[in-house]
């Protein structure tokens, strides 16, 4: 099967993509994912909580790329497999085409998973050393019972096409392949299934610059052809704004602005995308010459224990007294830009 045999297959998902369809796909409301600490060796005993996603709320249209942003441990990982059901959220919705996966078991949330997948940030680490190409593509499509025998061999080497692969590679195991080869068989077992949402967890980050590029490009082509869904997890402000219709920024644990790509990149306003921002180099020298660097002066807090009021207070160059006590409101400044900052 062909992309554009695939394209045909997928009638709903490329109207929607070519109507421009501004439905919601996937709607997360205060979604809070805590991971207990526990002491004590015959009983065990909770004695805090790990905080890694604390009340994130956010949606993504059908056919979209939402970029998450942050630093490293801010918890955008987590967040993109607690929407995916891989960790059970603590608290909040996730709403996927008006379900709440959330309060989904057993047979009727096994069901969903072929409408949701994942490509993992490391190609070394995801894909089963003791497993063939093929065997690690057609899994997905043994699990979910759509194609067996001949057709299924078919289908697993016209995956293998489509993400830029020889289809005669299915009997090679995982470590005869670069990683960038090697994040293309993840890519092709994601779309086996032909899913509509799809979480990229840093799917780049591991790889060389030169094959980054060549991935964003595939992503963005399966994206035009199959009518795909994004939540695009990164670190790369460059790469989030060239692929992402809408960019969120994330900071412990909390997402502190939400809007528009070119409005964020033009008119950042909260000081933690500021700074972030202006990490980024310009390859221009006159510009980078005059443009001032904003250097955060501390660590980030922990999860454990994250501060009262704004967490970013700690670090912020634009702190004023209220901020130390009072958390801020997440709100709606204008035209869909959202912030949480009260001096804002």
């Amino acid at each position: 099967m062909t992309i554009e045999a695939q394209t045909r297959a997928a009638p709903a998902k490329l109207e929607q993509k070519a109507g421009g369809d501004n439905s919601i796909l996937l709607d997360v409301r205060n979604l809070k994912k805590y991971f207990p600490i526990t002491q004590g060796i015959l009983v065990q005993k909770k004695v805090a909580d790990v905080k890694a996603v604390d009340g994130v709320t956010f949606h993504v249209k059908q056919g979209e790329t939402l970029g998450l942003v942050g630093e490293s441990g801010c918890g955008k990982s987590t967040t993109g497999r607690t929407i995916l059901q891989l960790y059970r959220p603590t608290e909040g919705q996730v709403l996927f085409r008006g379900k709440d996966l959330a309060q989904l078991k057993g047979e009727e949330l096994r069901q969903m998973r072929s409408d949701m997948q994942m490509i993992f940030q490391d190609p070394y680490a995801s894909l089963n050393p003791r497993m063939t190409v093929g065997d690690i593509v057609a899994e997905p499509l043994e699990v979910h019972n759509i194609a067996k025998g001949k057709e299924r061999k078919e289908r697993v080497q016209e995956l293998l096409r489509i993400v830029g692969l020889n289809p005669y590679f299915i009997n090679r195991y995982p470590h005869e392949f670069s990683g960038g080869q090697r994040q293309r068989i993840g890519i092709a077992r994601s779309i086996a299934v032909n899913p509509d949402f799809i979480v990229c967890d840093e799917p780049i980050s591991a790889l060389d610059v030169s094959i980054q590029a060549q991935i964003i490009n595939l992503l963005e082509e399966l994206q035009e052809h199959l009518g795909l869904t994004y939540l695009f997890i990164a670190h790369d402000l460059s790469v989030v704004r060239h692929i992402s219709d809408r960019v969120a920024v994330m900071y412990l644990g909390k997402i502190v602005e939400l809007t528009d790509s070119r409005a964020l990149y033009a008119n950042p306003l909260h000081p933690y995308t500021r700074a972030l921002l202006s990490a980024v180099p310009i390859p221009d020298p006159i510009i980078e010459e005059k443009r001032e660097r904003i250097i955060l002066v501390g660590d980030v807090p922990s999860p454990v224990n994250p501060p009262k009021g704004c967490r970013f207070h700690t670090r912020c160059p634009l702190v004023i007294p209220i901020c130390k006590e009072v958390a801020p409101e997440w709100r709606d400044v204008g035209n869909g830009h959202f912030v949480e900052c009260h001096v804002v």
